[in-house]
């Protein structure tokens, strides 16, 4: 279990986004803004990892990564873009960011999976591994 801040412009996507991630078992709080997102982040603790849409009016969301882990003290937030943007260079950029980029529509069990990776990489980081003693 995961929590997980997902950050989208349209109400409907975050409540269909944090509905799917209850679903299978985490913590998931929903926000229409980037403002919004880094209040929350600032009266809550800070989340394992973000969904954030790319395209917002206020701040897009390459930005507003930067300033979640600036703001968290965490320059690795994990996070995945959840973005209508599709050309190579949106998706380069999501990227470089290390970020996982899925494209809109979405398909629920690709978030799911991207979501789990990001889990299992976290506690692998976690646990030192004995061959390093």
């Amino acid at each position: 279990m995961a929590r997980i801040l997902v950050v989208d412009d349209d109400s409907d996507t975050v409540g269909l986004v944090v509905r799917r991630l209850q679903h299978a078992g985490h913590k998931a709080q929903g926000v229409t803004n980037a403002v919004d997102a880094l209040s929350f982040v600032t009266e809550k603790k800070c989340p394992d990892m973000a969904v954030l849409d790319v395209d917002m009016p206020d701040m897009d969301g390459l930005t507003l990564l930067g300033k979640l882990r600036e703001q968290t003290g965490r320059a690795d937030l994990p996070a995945i873009f959840l973005s209508g943007l599709v050309r190579p260079d949106d998706i380069a950029a999501g990227r470089s960011l290390g970020a996982i980029y899925l494209t809109k529509p979405f398909v629920a069990t690709a978030l799911l999976k991207a979501i789990d990776g990001i889990i299992e990489a976290e506690a692998q980081r976690a646990v030192p591994d004995v061959d390093e003693w």
